[in-house]
């Protein structure tokens, strides 16, 4: 008889209830069975307690009428509506702060990083006092100081600041020009759409294409071109302007048109953006600080100039190791959005609390928000997820 038959024959000869294989599956089945029974228990219990002191658990209370105002809404809206489109309204001024509270801190915070490890001295030491100064101060410290000490101070509307644009600043928040579609503006859309969608494939392929032949195949002007090339076709297929410029002009005791941020928005989004950038610049540096000083010797070696290391060389390398902490920064800026309550901003918590105080529905109203945050965390992780395993090296 062989070893491995004298083997097979040994574990053949062991009792179930002392095989490691089967003792450990029935430790996770009864662990499983606890855990469930654990939780099913509870909300068993929660919901006899609810019954019992008359709690409505449903979510019907959102279809009728709100009651109460939300300031500048950026969808239709007004307090006739139901407490579903209020909310709506504020997971709408959630998305957008987050998005463009990400977009500043992305690019701020690698501004930052690079004044870091710039070898002038005295940018990088205004860099690091800058980060030290944002990292070390609570962020709703720095919402009250960007809301009460800068844009609560702001000059009354017949005194409004103005710059070119024209946009103008006042107590009541920042009017800007802007540009709407007309009528006629259908080929134009849609030429936008055509080019973006044309731009991202042929840059891809010819990113490929660069990549499989090792020559240069412009992709990135190509497609820039594209996005340019495409509107300007679809401009002079409408029959007339397809865009026009809304202009503030100042009515009585206000301006009217353009597009306006409130003081509340604009608090938020320079606090958001300037505390999450401080922690966003240290993770980019430390990304740029893991590449090998050799790769970079390398690259100046063949002739290559200080943007094209970075941009070829040395940024593709550290975003291996930067995407991952990156992740976490965007979803603690989205969260982090919850403090707007502070400073009046009306997002999506801030519209909660006021549904509970008017419909006194406290456990669906959180639950509601928990999940909205859960959803908007779980999509952020997934999609840049997918684009770090992309970027990931394959071992072979």
């Amino acid at each position: 008889m062989t070893t491995n038959q004298s083997s097979i024959q040994h574990k053949s000869d062991i009792p179930f209830y002392r095989d490691e294989r089967v003792l450990q599956i029935i430790a996770q089945v009864v662990s499983a069975v606890l855990i469930i029974g654990a939780v099913i228990w509870a909300i068993m219990n929660f919901l006899k307690a609810a019954e019992a002191r008359g709690m409505t658990l449903t979510l019907g209370f959102l279809k009728e009428a709100a009651g109460f105002p939300i300031s500048n809404p950026p969808i239709d809206y007004d307090p006739s509506m139901s407490f579903g489109r209020a909310f709506l309204v504020g997971l709408v001024n959630t998305l957008r702060v987050s998005v463009f509270g990400v977009i500043g801190a992305t690019i701020l915070g690698t501004l930052l990083a690079l004044a870091r490890l710039s070898t002038n001295w005295l940018l990088s030491r205004i860099a690091l006092a800058y980060i030290e100064f944002h990292r070390n101060i609570p962020l709703l410290v720095l919402l009250f100081i960007w809301y009460f000490t800068v844009f609560a101070k702001l000059p009354k509307v017949q005194e409004s600041i103005a710059w070119p644009g024209p946009v103008y600043v006042n107590l009541r928040g920042f009017y800007i020009t802007w540009p709407r579609l007309t009528e006629t503006s259908q080929p134009f859309v849609i030429s936008i759409g055509i080019g973006i969608l044309l731009a991202i494939i042929v840059y891809v392929i010819l990113r490929r294409r660069r990549e499989i032949a090792g020559k240069e195949t412009h992709y990135s002007r190509i497609s820039l071109g594209i996005v340019m090339i495409f509107p300007l076709i679809g401009w002079f297929l409408c029959t007339g302007s397809p865009l026009w410029l809304d202009v503030p002009i100042l009515e009585g005791f206000n301006f009217r048109g353009g597009l306006r941020f409130t003081p509340e928005f604009a608090a938020l989004f320079v606090g958001l953006t300037m505390y999450t950038a401080a922690f966003i610049a240290e993770v980019v540096r430390a990304g740029i600080q893991a590449v090998d000083r050799g790769q970079v010797e390398a690259a100046r070696a063949v002739g290559l100039s200080t943007g094209q290391v970075l941009s070829l060389v040395v940024m593709p390398q550290a975003l291996r190791v930067i995407i991952p902490p990156m992740i976490s920064q965007y979803l603690n800026l989205t969260k982090n959005s919850s403090l707007a309550l502070a400073v009046g901003f009306q997002e999506v918590f801030s519209v909660g609390k006021i549904t509970i105080n008017q419909a006194g529905r406290a456990v669906p109203v959180f639950a509601l928000v928990m999940v909205t945050y859960l959803t908007m965390s779980l999509l952020t992780s997934f999609v840049l997820n997918l684009y770090n395993r992309r970027i990931q090296f394959v071992m072979r």
